[in-house]
């Protein structure tokens, strides 16, 4: 994937979304589910392809990192986790998904 810089969160998310990732990936207790094809996948299914760090200019609770992520069966889609204490992510298991490997 060609690195783009971003201006915006919405931006990163419309162009990844226009690139083939379209599913919506959401880190649960001990799965990642795709909530558009309701698909569950465990950390070892998937590679974060890229990733977009953005961050607030004045409220840390507006930082947040987008993630492009391919899963085994070549599903593509996003995973958006925001840094304020209000994110309903599971971190540790984001954590787990391995970094493509020609990254």
């Amino acid at each position: 994937m060609n690195r783009r810089n971003f201006e915006t969160l919405s931006q990163a998310v419309d162009s990844l979304t226009k690139a083939g990732y379209i599913e919506d990936f959401e880190a649960l207790d001990n799965k990642i589910i795709g909530n558009i094809s309701r698909k569950e996948y465990s950390s070892e299914e998937l590679v974060i392809v890229d990733s977009y760090r953005f961050e607030g200019d004045t409220n840390p609770d507006d930082e947040a990192i987008v993630f492009a992520i391919e899963a085994s069966d070549r599903t593509k889609g996003t995973l958006v986790m925001s840094y304020s204490a209000n994110h309903n992510q599971n971190v540790e298991l984001i954590k787990n998904i391995p970094y493509q490997k020609n990254k």
